[in-house]
């Protein structure tokens, strides 16, 4: 595969880097072999010094490694400084909490006594992509390395310069020969690297596509892995929602990262009491968002993170349109260099079409009213991902029970506060399985050993 920067916002490629040999991909896998054997005998205390300057590297220098970011993929500059100061976060969370999350449970068996405890496993495979660079980086090494695994990552095609710089992060931060390592190779390398006996868990974060193929090939090698395959989430409005403060967050919802977010509102149901003034307001609000430089703290509307990806979700809506949907806006390119979309809004979407089931992964919101609450939960739970998903309604306890009743991993109530250090993060169905972030996260690729004491004699 060719790793290349590409600038979105003009099209202009920034640098162009080559793959590995098998020879120094060769020697990266024995390296971080090696490494494990010591760095799983550390302390947390000794672990957490490399992590924690990990974090406070990334804090320092937030605005380099957000201009980074913005230059490769298109996040809007204040998005990208979020990211890296949210990636920074992670990294202090982990290495603060980590000892505590795998201290030694103690048990109650009927007889004697006993214990689980924790320890690390070897050397995980991580395969990640371009639209979060940093923090889907940060939500991998930093739990997996507190727990005294060492960590592979091969990143996205397409930001090899954000992949470069988390890989020169460790390394400033003190992190031996082979602790984090970044590996320019190819999917037949990829498929090796799992293949490898030395690798010992895998975990990814991309496509159905690509997590049915990582998943088989780590379940052929009997391998642990966990698995965050992107989604379709219900955006759920119930009658008495606060109609001003929906659309905010309908808009953020849909248009964070110009909709390229695995746990996006992407799909807006919406009862039909609400439905023509949410419609109304959403559109209007879509509208005012001005395309720009990403760059330009004043830009509303960036780029998507390629040309390709571009070309690919304007097919994907006039497929949709051709199965009978219905533009209410948008549909088209921005007209502009760069690699620009117009915010799209589609209706009529019946089960028959294609759109019905796919994920958009971009700035196209899907449009559906339904007639009461329960037809709004029988459509957010007809889908075959379940990641996230979202109701708003004034009554805190009725968005509790429809929360409990959409099938998904996670439910947001009068938000879409997606991802905090401290709260794991995963889906159900196509979108997955495993958790990342908070106390579950760092639990994936341990060894959870039972050790059991009982002053007995053989049942002879």
């Amino acid at each position: 595969m060719t790793y290349q920067s590409v600038n979105p916002a003009d099209g202009k490629t920034l640098k162009t880097f080559k793959e590995l040999t098998d020879k120094e991909l060769e020697s990266k896998l024995a390296t971080a072999a090696a490494c494990y054997e010591t760095w799983r005998h550390k302390t947390y205390a000794a672990r957490a010094i490399i992590v924690a300057k990990a974090s406070e590297i990334l804090h320092a220098k937030a605005d380099e490694f957000a201009h980074t970011m913005t230059l490769e993929m298109g996040k809007r500059i204040s998005e990208a400084r979020g990211e890296v100061e949210f990636s920074s976060n992670i990294l202090a969370y982990y290495a603060k909490n980590a000892e505590r999350f795998l201290a030694p449970v103690k048990l109650h068996p009927t007889l004697g006594e006993g214990h689980m405890e924790s320890s690390p496993i070897g050397v995980i495979f991580c395969v990640e992509p371009w639209n979060f660079p940093y923090y889907q980086l940060a939500r991998v090494a930093g739990p997996h390395l507190m727990a005294g695994n060492v960590v592979l990552v091969k990143h996205a095609g397409i930001v090899p310069q954000c992949a470069i710089a988390f890989e020169k992060l460790l390394i400033e931060a003190g992190a031996p020969v082979g602790l984090y390592t970044n590996l320019l190779i190819s999917h037949n390398q990829s498929d090796r690297v799992v293949d490898d006996p030395r690798i010992k868990g895998v975990a990814l974060t991309g496509s159905v596509a690509a997590g049915r193929s990582i998943a088989a090939r780590a379940g052929k090698n009997l391998k642990p892995s966990s698995m965050e395959l992107g989604g379709s989430d219900a955006f759920i409005v119930l009658e008495d929602a606060d109609l001003e403060h929906t659309i905010k967050w309908a808009v953020w919802g849909r248009m964070y990262n110009t909709g390229q977010t695995c746990c996006a509102a992407k799909r807006f149901i919406v009862v039909e009491k609400l439905a023509d003034k949410f419609l109304e307001k959403f559109q209007a609000a879509l509208a005012a968002l001005k395309p720009g430089d990403p760059l330009d703290e004043k830009t509303t509307l960036g780029p998507l993170s390629s040309e390709s990806a571009l070309v690919d979700l304007l097919k994907q809506v006039d497929g949709a349109v051709s199965h009978g949907a219905k533009v209410v806006m948008g549909g088209k390119r921005v007209d502009r260099p760069g690699s620009y979309m117009q915010p799209t809004i589609l209706t009529d979407i019946k089960p028959n079409n294609p759109a019905f089931r796919e994920e958009f992964f971009g700035p196209v919101a899907l449009f559906f009213r339904v007639k009461d609450e329960d037809a709004a939960i029988a459509l957010a739970n007809d889908s075959d991902f379940g990641l996230g998903g979202s109701v708003f309604t004034k009554d805190i306890a009725h968005g509790r029970r429809v929360a409990s009743r959409v099938e998904t991993g996670m439910m947001f109530i009068n938000n879409i506060s997606w991802s905090d250090a401290e709260l794991p993060f995963g889906g159900i169905k196509d979108s997955g399985y495993g958790r990342e972030l908070g106390d579950m996260g760092i639990q994936e690729f341990v060894n959870k050993k039972l050790v059991r004491y009982v002053a007995a004699e053989a049942p002879l």
